[in-house]
């Protein structure tokens, strides 16, 4: 589960990442080498809107691919769904470990450091060794799960035995996309170099690539299961390629001289790899909860489709909020402890906690208070029929409760990361994968599918509150007065969100009726209940504006603030 900036008025200096984006928009001029090293900019907000914004065109191309794709593939009848979903998660897991675990808190300040200390020749000689072992390494996994992948399958999906059509095609399907793996943590590798340069478009752009290339894969596709899921498949495998080449291209418009080299285990590359080991574990948390649980729905035909289905939408919080905030956080906090500027440490601390609840706990509230009328309208099509969307709607509820604590994580891991401290977060996430453990299997024989969903916002839960107990604790970081009691505003005004969305979703029939008579009268009979969701979620959002303004959980001057500074 994506990770630059400094106080609103400071220059913003090189700026470690992890997925966040990068600057090649224009014939691009080389900026002088102090230039590269402080870079330009606002704050951390600022800095999260853009890596934000890029993401959200990245999340809506995703939406349209995942739509299509859906509607190609189905749910709970025949396997290419749950075939198709294990392809694409058994590489992602692996990606999400080496690109938003591993790098965020070990190669990226470390490439920042040397860029700042010791110059860019010496960092691009970092970065290149970096990049050889990170290749090997993932090349290296990518061989052995393809000769394995038969015997691998009887791990990742136990309930697939039961049915060898999903099994061979599960099989297939993986294999051709494990390839992606090494494509994306290549990928991963050259956002952070472009991200410390202080360029921010390009890593936080390319991962559309991939939504465009599937989307062109699989249109053709339509109407053939099996077909559409091998387009799918073979896409992926062509967008990680792509992807690559754009962060490599990117990486050398920018400067960096990073070029393709043996593995060598150089010092630097040695202290990236000790680090990386418990911040992959750490970071990955959330990955693992999810694989055990895709285990489990895999005795459930349709289980898989299901829960990936739910992930994309509460994955949207976290990827638009807590991976930007997370990469904005880490090297502004780093700064602050490195200069033993507590009370910056304090004050970006409360900022992201803050701004990412404000942006957080409505999103939550609205997963929770109208879960099927957003799976209906955005999936229910093709062959993913009505009883696909009522389950995948139980395990949206689920997911929605916990979607603040997988945000929080990624907040305050970065508290322990700036401070050399991986092995914490590294514990309290095994802890939380126990805890996940324990309740899946419970509350699957309980709830079935949304049980899963449920254990895995349980596990969020005990890992963000491991989390922020360690550093109350240790006196690292304690909430403000102010920030407390902003946080009760936003969540009174989360609250009123949800009753009138959730009001709205049970006169769902009454809202729809007279949509659905002005686009008969355009001559059409499509589209009532999207234009529906559209509405409700635009009325929600007014709402939730207008109820932060009244709380005073924002205010004018702040908005007139962020303007000016954005300027």
């Amino acid at each position: 589960m994506a990770d630059t900036s400094k106080p609103d008025a400071e220059p913003i200096e090189a700026a470690p990442p992890v997925p966040s984006a990068s600057g090649v928009t224009e014939p691009m001029v080389q900026p002088p080498a102090s230039a590269v090293r402080s870079g330009k900019g606002g704050g951390m907000m600022r800095n999260s809107a853009i890596f934000s914004g890029l993401t959200l065109v990245s999340r809506l191309a995703g939406f349209a691919r995942d739509i299509v794709i859906t509607a190609a593939l189905g749910g709970s009848v025949g396997p290419a769904a749950d075939a198709y979903n294990t392809a694409l998660n058994f590489p992602n897991l692996f990606r999400r470990i080496f690109a938003e675990g591993a790098f965020a808190a070990a190669f990226v300040p470390a490439y920042a450091r040397t860029l700042e200390k010791d110059g860019e020749a010496v960092a691009d000689k970092v970065a290149t060794d970096a990049l050889a072992a990170v290749a090997f390494a993932t090349v290296a996994l990518t061989i052995v799960a393809q000769l394995t992948m038969p015997w691998l399958m009887t791990v990742i999906n136990v309930g697939f035995l039961d049915d060898p059509a999903r099994f061979k095609l599960a099989v297939i399907l993986t294999q051709i996309t494990m390839p992606y793996l090494p494509c994306m943590a290549i990928a991963a590798l050259l956002s952070g170099v472009l991200n410390a340069r202080g360029r921010f478009i390009v890593s936080g752009a390319y991962p559309i690539l991939l939504n465009l290339i599937m989307l062109a894969a699989v249109i053709p596709a339509r109407g053939d299961q099996i077909g559409a899921a091998y387009a799918a498949s073979w896409a992926v495998l062509a967008a990680g390629v792509s992807q690559a080449g754009l962060c490599w291209w990117a990486a050398r418009r920018a400067g960096a001289n990073i070029r393709l080299a043996l593995p060598r285990l150089s010092p630097p590359v040695k202290a990236i790899i000790i680090t990386a080991i418990p911040a992959a574990v750490g970071n990955s948390a959330t990955q693992i909860n999810v694989f055990i649980s895709g285990n489990l729905a895999s005795f459930v035909a349709g289980g898989r489709t299901w829960l990936a289905t739910a992930d994309r939408l509460y994955q949207l919080p976290l990827g638009l909020v807590g991976v930007a905030i997370g990469i904005a956080l880490l090297p502004r906090l780093s700064r602050a402890v490195a200069s033993k500027d507590h009370d910056q440490q304090q004050r970006s601390m409360d900022e992201a906690v803050t701004l990412s609840m404000a942006l957080t706990l409505p999103a939550a509230a609205a997963l929770m208070a109208m879960p099927y009328f957003l799976i209906d309208a955005l999936f229910t099509r093709g062959a993913f029929l009505a009883f696909d969307a009522a389950n995948t709607a139980r395990a949206l509820f689920q997911f929605g409760w916990g979607v603040p604590a997988f945000v929080l994580i990624r907040i305050l891991a970065p508290a322990f990361f700036a401070r050399g401290d991986t092995r914490t977060p590294m514990k309290f996430a095994l802890v939380s994968v126990a805890v996940n453990a324990a309740l899946a299997f419970g509350l699957f024989a309980l709830m079935g599918v949304p049980g899963l969903a449920a254990a895995v916002s349980g596990a969020a839960w005990t890992n963000a509150l491991l989390l922020g107990g360690a550093l109350w604790r240790r006196g690292l970081y304690r909430p403000g007065a102010a920030a407390l009691s902003r946080l009760a505003r936003i969540a009174a005004a989360s609250a009123g969100l949800a009753v009138v969305v959730g009001i709205a979703a049970s006169l769902r029939p009454v809202i729809e009726a007279p949509v659905a008579d002005l686009l008969a009268v355009l001559g059409t009979s499509h589209g009532a209940k999207e234009i529906s969701l559209l509405l409700v979620t635009g009325a929600g959002g007014l709402v939730y504006v207008a109820l932060a303004f009244l709380t005073r959980a924002v205010t004018v001057a702040e908005v007139r603030g962020l303007i000016r500074r954005s300027r």
